[in-house]
């Protein structure tokens, strides 16, 4: 296990900034996992931790050692660093077995040959292909190749664990399951762990903690559930969670303090942000809706009702404003059916719509001082 810190960190590609200034520290045994949309700098960040890419600017430690730094002129070679890293395409060497390609990183480390063997016996049993050591990787199925693509990672005992997308590969169901062996091997194993996906499912049932990235930049890293609950920014708030948050943007009730409106719909935010227009975001769980017209709220009109397995997605609209909500899967709800809805105001964020960022209430900044 091992540390990582990560200070003022630039990589350019020509006039392309890919990485921003970036600083994170990764605690000891952390499963991290960086996230954001294509093209964020997610992946240039793991391959320079990884030594396959050269910083401009900025200082890697792993541990105690310093690996990189600008100032310093120090550049420690990839296989040197003390890091295990499983590709998006796993980089399985096709014309040797499965045991094969296992024993070449043990090689290269110079393993003797008893505890080398006993080692890849044991990995194999550990990653459910003890009696698949002779196939070679064509003969093996997508999950099979990607337990392999693990299973070398784990038979070198690397100190940090790099995980380049591995799963994207994999069918839907598949992923599910790997998703839990790979939580389960790092939690054994205890390694330091940093994963890189543009899945957010992946990215909120694995970490320990989320990186959220966008042009090169760092803008939220928090827990998986305090990230669902108080994204940082619009930009955050509409990337994470699926069905996506409701933004709506509202302006100062005149007269009202704790009370906004656009030209269909009124929200009472239960306390005053001091601004002219906020956006509001409502997460669908967090939208209340009766059949009883005398219930609070507003009447809203169903336009679709989605059902999903254990709950229903009901899409509503108050003239041009239109929402998500979350119901359960018995709901009785129909298209054109008028129903009441109100906002639960103890859950919904408020965010400064000129800056987008999120404006904390006074309840939730004494709840953090306490």
């Amino acid at each position: 296990m091992a540390k990582i810190t990560v200070r003022n960190l630039t990589k350019r590609y020509g006039d392309m900034v890919a990485l921003d200034d970036v600083s994170l520290e990764i605690d000891s045994g952390e499963f991290l996992v960086l996230l954001g949309p294509s093209g964020c700098g997610k992946t240039t960040l793991l391959r320079c931790l990884a030594g396959l890419e050269t910083p401009d600017e900025g200082e890697i430690r792993i541990g105690d050692d310093i690996v990189f730094s600008s100032e310093r002129k120090i550049e420690v070679a990839p296989g040197k660093r003390g890091l295990g890293m499983v590709f998006q395409s796993y980089a399985l060497w096709p014309h040797m077995t499965v045991r094969d390609n296992l024993k070449f990183g043990l090689d290269v480390l110079k393993i003797a040959k008893k505890p080398s063997d006993e080692r890849l016996d044991r990995v194999l049993e550990d990653v459910g292909l003890g009696a698949l050591g002779a196939r070679y990787p064509s003969e093996l199925s997508g999950g099979q190749q990607q337990r392999v693509a693990l299973a070398r990672l784990l038979a070198t005992q690397p100190q940090v664990f790099l995980m380049d997308e591995p799963l994207s590969n994999l069918d839907a169901r598949l992923r599910m399951d790997m998703r839990v062996e790979l939580k389960r091997f790092q939690a054994e194993t205890g390694a330091t762990t940093v994963y890189v996906t543009h899945d957010q499912t992946e990215a909120m049932t694995m970490s320990t903690r989320v990186v959220v990235m966008k042009d090169g930049r760092i803008l939220q890293i928090s827990p998986p559930q305090q990230l669902y609950r108080q994204p940082e920014s619009t930009f955050v708030a509409d990337f994470i969670g699926m069905p996506r948050i409701n933004l709506i943007e509202l302006a100062a009730d005149k007269g009202r303090a704790t009370s906004y409106s656009n030209t269909d719909i009124s929200i009472d935010l239960g306390w005053d942000p001091g601004l002219e227009r906020v956006i509001v975001g409502a997460r669908p769980e967090d939208i209340n809706l009766s059949e009883d017209r005398a219930a609070p709220g507003e009447d809203y009109e169903v336009g679709a009702v989605l059902p999903n397995g254990p709950e229903t997605i009901v899409q509503l609209s108050r003239g041009v404003t239109s929402v998500l909500a979350r119901v359960g899967h018995d709901t009785s709800l129909l298209p054109g059916q008028m129903v009441r809805l109100s906002y639960r105001s103890e859950a919904i964020n408020v965010y400064d719509a000129r800056t987008r960022s999120l404006v904390t209430s006074p309840v939730a900044e004494v709840a953090a001082a306490s």
